[in-house]
């Protein structure tokens, strides 16, 4: 199975094809677009990897964006006591969702590819006849 290491958001993420992940916000980003990481730290399978000083260069990582959401609320509450001085912030973090498609070597051929998600049948609707 290959792997890839990739940065981005200032973090590293060790990710296989088909992996969803959930990462820092990509800016300018829109529903179900191809998204290329070309800061490959590392790349490889069981038997051989391939180590960048500090990335591959032409390697590269396929992904389509899922969506972008934000996170549950992180209360942020700070008291001095004895003071009577009380302050309480919530945040909410923006993340994107991906699912990794394609990992590229460094010549440019496909390491591993994710298996094609079939879209949902819809059922037919059947009416249903009333009783009487």
């Amino acid at each position: 199975m290959s792997y890839a290491v990739i940065q981005t958001g200032g973090k590293q993420y060790k990710v296989k094809s088909g992996e969803i992940l959930k990462i820092e916000k990509l800016p300018d980003s829109k529903l179900d677009t191809k998204i290329e990481f070309k800061e490959i730290l590392a790349y490889g399978d069981d038997k051989i990897i391939e180590v960048g000083s500090p990335i591959v260069t032409g390697a590269k990582v396929e992904a389509d964006l899922i969506k972008n959401g934000k996170n549950r609320t992180v209360l942020i509450f700070k008291k001095r006591r004895r003071q009577n001085s009380r302050r309480k912030n919530g945040h909410r973090q923006e993340y994107s969702m991906i699912r990794i498609k394609k990992i590229f070597s460094k010549d440019g051929k496909v390491l591993s590819e994710a298996e094609k998600i079939a879209a949902p049948n819809k059922k037919p609707v059947v009416a249903k006849e009333k009783k009487k």
